[in-house]
């Protein structure tokens, strides 16, 4: 027996691109509200789509959307249900907030979650069956560690297009996403004579941890308006872990004259630079400055050079979980032995689906799509911030990336208002969180990948409520 949705359902004109990301937002939220309790089934996609006067491929998307995020759940035979606990994908509760009541996330403002309802599912669905038919009419070894040579070489391409990376196919390694690339940075480049790893502070977690795992000595180093404080790095730093192009979590952009110094310090001091550019592709006021990989003239000379991380995550889904390495020649074939070790090689039909996409000019025309959107999110963020925050926080300028961070003009308990906050159900970050010296500085975080245009200016104005 098909369940019914007793749920009124608005959705743009037919034919609009906008009708996937409603649906996924109205059920979503339906679901965090508790509209749709937990244990509901959910009617049959067939039935849906006909309801709605839309595609069973677009309603099979959105429910596949719910289930990855963990809203739903589906049991054989019998349907798809709303979830125990069910809220929207947010990533893991930080610490500060992992004993308070669960609170339905309403407006999900944390950094680093982008646009998935407005990925092209239906594009990639027919590439990965082209994958897969090619797959069966030809016989499917287990494949090169450093990735499928087609996905190599699109990337090689891509990076040369909008980042100005000249690089080879050889030079690129493919990962399980830029976690992987990190692990496998610091078993490849750490020795016991130099174990001394210098990373931004505030700074990215997943990177630090990744090569204190491996036995790095982390020395935390200080971030002003100019990106990393290329002065005060130790002079015995093996690895120093930098992201030029929009700093995490400040947003702020490594200026000309520290990319230089930070290279000229690495040269002469044989140190590695690991340059994670995961906010380059997504830029909005600014022209681009030039990746750092592009910058460095040492070649990986004498345990030098510029070991250049992307992925794929914030461009497309975070799911598919593809990223990849672009290393100095020398050290190339050290790292594909390290990613052997690690797991022989990446999934070759995935790798042959992204290579497709690549390749037929897919992601860039999704890219271009999605500039404009975020674009205007971004706007409107900052209007709002403008409006309701204007005499209480400054927006820290950044030109690229999926979020923005602010610091309070007065003298602010940024935790509480964070804890504030997400009982009024927005979910924040501060940049404590991201940091390890103390005192730590006073700011919040603030994404807007995952929120739409029109519930920007609610979301700020409970915020503004949390700061009181």
């Amino acid at each position: 027996m098909n369940a019914v949705l007793e749920l009124e359902i608005q959705l743009p004109a037919a034919g609009s691109r906008e009708v996937r990301r409603r649906l996924h937002e109205q059920l979503r939220e339906a679901i965090a509200a508790g509209r749709l309790a937990h244990g509901v089934q959910l009617p049959a996609s067939r039935a849906l789509a006909e309801r709605l006067g839309l595609s069973r491929n677009t309603v099979m998307a959105v429910y596949d959307l719910l289930l990855s995020e963990g809203l739903i759940v589906s049991r054989p035979g019998a349907g798809a249900f709303v979830a125990a606990q069910a809220q929207p994908f947010a990533g893991e509760p930080s610490p500060r907030r992992a004993a308070a009541p669960e609170v339905p996330v309403l407006y999900n403002l944390r950094p680093g979650r982008p646009d998935t309802a407005s990925f092209p599912y239906d594009i990639w669905g027919r590439l990965t069956g082209r994958a897969l038919r090619q797959f069966s009419r030809a016989a499917t070894p287990y494949r090169e560690p450093a990735g499928h040579p087609a996905l190599r070489e699109a990337i090689a391409g891509h990076l040369s297009f909008t980042r100005a990376i000249a690089c080879s196919p050889r030079d690129v390694i493919v990962t399980v996403g830029a976690q992987q690339a990190f692990d496998l940075l610091a078993r490849t480049l750490l020795t016991p004579e130099r174990p001394v790893v210098a990373v931004e502070d505030p700074g990215y977690p997943a990177a630090r941890d990744a090569f204190a795992a491996a036995g790095a000595r982390i020395h935390p180093v200080r971030v002003d308006a100019e990106g990393l404080v290329v002065d005060e790095l130790p002079d015995d730093a093996a690895v120093i872990c930098v992201t030029p192009s929009q700093q995490f979590p400040t947003g702020v952009a490594m200026s000309p004259r520290r990319r230089a110094a930070l290279l000229a310090f690495a040269a002469e001091r044989r140190a590695i630079v690991v340059e994670d550019d995961y906010g380059g592709e997504f830029r909005f006021d600014d022209p681009p400055l030039d990746a750092l990989r592009t910058l460095d003239r040492s070649g990986g000379r004498e345990g030098s050079g510029v070991f250049y991380v992307g992925t794929f995550s914030q461009s497309l889904l975070p799911a598919l979980r593809i990223g990849f390495v672009v290393a100095p020649e020398q050290d190339r074939d050290a790292l594909a032995a390290a990613r052997e070790r690690s797991d022989w090689h990446g999934p070759a039909i995935e790798h042959a689906t992204l290579a497709a996409f690549i390749a037929e000019g897919h992601l860039a025309r999704h890219m271009r799509r999605m500039r404009k959107v975020y674009a205007e999110r971004r706007a409107a963020l900052l209007r709002a911030l403008e409006v309701h925050c204007g005499d209480r926080l400054t927006p820290l300028p950044a030109a690229a990336g999926l979020h923005l961070a602010a610091l309070p003009r007065a003298p602010l308990d940024v935790e509480g208002v964070a804890a504030r906050a997400a009982r009024l159900g927005v979910a924040v970050e501060t940049l404590a969180s991201f940091t390890l010296q103390r005192p730590a500085p006073s700011g919040l975080v603030l994404g807007f990948g995952q929120i739409d245009v029109a519930r920007i200016d609610p979301a700020i104005a409970r915020l503004a409520e949390a700061i009181g």
